[in-house]
């Protein structure tokens, strides 16, 4: 049986979360809107109790928690929805990087087609920012700064302590893309200084489809977005629709299982990486990034194209060469390009992930396929 080492793609969903979802489903399944009977306060309560649940991840208050399908309409609205305000105070520049998923990448490129400006903090080889960078770009017009905390694709963390350090004295808003960290990092993000907070549920062993945003209030005045969705009025006006109750229970209790053992689910995961890591080694593997993420590696072996490499491990383990959402466009990854690595290290690249529920990877067997293309 093929061992599935591609979790920075997507997860299996918890037993218990699988549970709950399918009661709610089939046995709670009011609408959450619906106020004049126990089926619809039923769902409510249990909206409530999810809203917490994820906040708790970020150290937030539950008030400030938006539900949405997943990270990438999470950054659609936490970027989009900021233009009408940018352009009433004529600030127009945005910070980002260069690595970021393309649901952060594009958004900010249609606000580049309406006047608006971007400027990109370059990354060398380690994959990291230099909060230095951000300081030197920064400018009195800045109105939003968007920075990933954990790479998909090399699983780089970034100093985000640091950036918000940077930040302290700025009024730009900060957001971060946290779909690889949260509930998995969370001490980071608890930082008041970050302003927005995009997570997905089926990066944190919860359905797909369901996700949020955290929008932290300064003071008493919350960063002001609009919507990019109109109709209904839900989630404060701000995203509209009907709650999807059964996802977003089944995604508050994967983060309330997710804070509680994540530094137990860290240790595991380090130690599998550590193992990789010393078998790989003795094929001269080149590792793509630095501080990286014990749940993911993303790593080049010299003169083997990851292509044949996915051949060559089929039936064994199941890994990627890149993003999910861009694996089906054969470009080279805009991740690595940005990192200036050279054009065979990055053809060659490929990305294993895992989660607490890898028992073990069979590393001596993946070197010895990938010795039979060397």
């Amino acid at each position: 049986m093929t061992l599935y080492l591609d979790m920075n793609a997507t997860t299996p969903v918890l037993p218990e979360v699988a549970d709950l979802v399918l009661k709610m489903f089939t046995e709670q399944y009011g609408n959450a809107g619906s106020r004049t009977h126990e089926f619809g306060l039923n769902a409510k309560r249990a909206v409530e109790k999810a809203r917490k649940q994820v906040a708790d991840v970020a150290g937030a208050d539950k008030s400030e928690v938006i539900f949405t399908s997943g990270a990438t309409e999470s950054n659609n609205i936490a970027i989009l929805g900021l233009k009408e305000y940018g352009n009433e105070v004529s600030k127009r520049h945005i910070i980002t990087t260069r690595i970021e998923h393309k649901a952060v990448l594009e958004p900010i490129e249609q606000l580049v087609k309406q006047g608006f400006e971007v400027s990109y903090i370059e990354v060398d080889e380690s994959g990291l920012v230099d909060p230095a960078s951000l300081k030197s770009l920064l400018r009195e017009d800045t109105l939003l700064v968007s920075i990933m905390h954990v790479n998909n694709e090399t699983g780089c963390i970034q100093p985000l302590v640091e950036l918000c350090e940077i930040l302290a004295e700025h009024e730009a808003y900060f957001h971060v893309d946290a779909a690889q960290s949260f509930g998995k990092f969370s001490t980071d993000l608890d930082n008041s200084r970050i302003d927005m907070i995009s997570a997905s549920g089926h990066k944190v062993y919860a359905p797909n489809g369901i996700g949020a945003l955290i929008i932290r209030k300064r003071g008493f005045m919350r960063p002001p977005l609009k919507p990019i969705l109109f109709g209904g009025g839900q989630e404060k006006s701000l995203r509209p629709g009907t709650l999807a109750a059964p996802l977003i229970a089944g995604f508050g209790l994967a983060c309330e299982i997710a804070l509680k053992n994540s530094d137990i689910w860290q240790a595991h995961a380090t130690k599998l990486k550590n193992a990789l890591i010393e078998d790989l080694d003795k094929i001269g593997a080149q590792y793509n990034g630095a501080n990286t993420s014990p749940y993911v590696l993303n790593f080049s072996i010299p003169g083997v194209n990851s292509e044949a490499a996915m051949v060559m491990l089929k039936g064994l383990v199941a890994v990627s060469n890149g993003s999910a959402c861009t694996s089906s466009s054969y470009t080279p990854s805009h991740v690595l390009t940005a990192m200036k690595l050279d054009s065979k290290r990055i053809e060659g690249a490929l990305r294993a992930s895992w989660s607490h529920q890898t028992d073990f990877i069979p590393s001596k067997q993946i070197v010895e396929k990938l010795s039979q293309l060397l």
